[in-house]
């Protein structure tokens, strides 16, 4: 256990962003269900609506550091394209 001042505020401080940023990847999770379970519903419009909701939803987990630039715009770029076959 840290026995100094600011490393014992690191931990306090550590504990309640993890608890943040498991929120927000859970919520960016949940988008991606959404999309998932549109895509198997075959309706080419709710699928599109699904993405267009989860998109901004993704990237904003770049922006507040829960997920990795790439990993963002691989996973919208496949949605793009499984939206994209539905046609």
């Amino acid at each position: 256990m840290a026995n100094i001042e600011s490393a014992k505020k690191r931990v306090r401080r550590n504990a309640r962003r993890t608890i943040v940023n498991h929120a927000r990847m859970g919520r960016i999770r949940t988008f991606i269900k959404r999309f998932d379970l549109a895509i198997e519903g075959g309706d080419k419009e709710v699928a599109q609506q699904a993405f267009k909701a989860a998109q901004p939803e993704i990237m904003r987990g770049v922006t507040k550091g829960v997920l990795h630039r790439n990993t963002a715009s691989r996973k919208v770029s496949r949605m793009s394209a499984r939206v994209k076959a539905l046609s």
